[in-house]
């Protein structure tokens, strides 16, 4: 535990304790009002090649120009 004047005035000290894996607690007038800790960051998501292979089929007529109507729709003028 260490006291709010020692975290004041060594905060970048404690915040690489706490970036390296050490939980601080902050007390005031001998009692603890705080913890600092380490974030736990999310893994990016990785999407593995393939995985949806055989499950998706994508059209021959895919790529094809959309009726006049549907165009119109999509750029506002429906």
């Amino acid at each position: 535990m260490i006291n709010i004047y020692e975290a004041k005035t060594q905060l970048s000290r404690i915040v690489d304790q706490a970036a390296a894996g050490e939980e601080i607690v902050i007390s005031r007038n001998g009692r603890p009002v705080a913890r600092l800790c380490p974030l736990e960051l999310r893994k990016r998501n990785t999407v593995k090649f393939g995985v949806l292979d055989g499950q998706i089929e994508v059209p021959d007529d895919f790529d094809a120009p959309l009726p006049d109507d549907l165009l119109a729709e999509f750029e506002g003028r429906g």
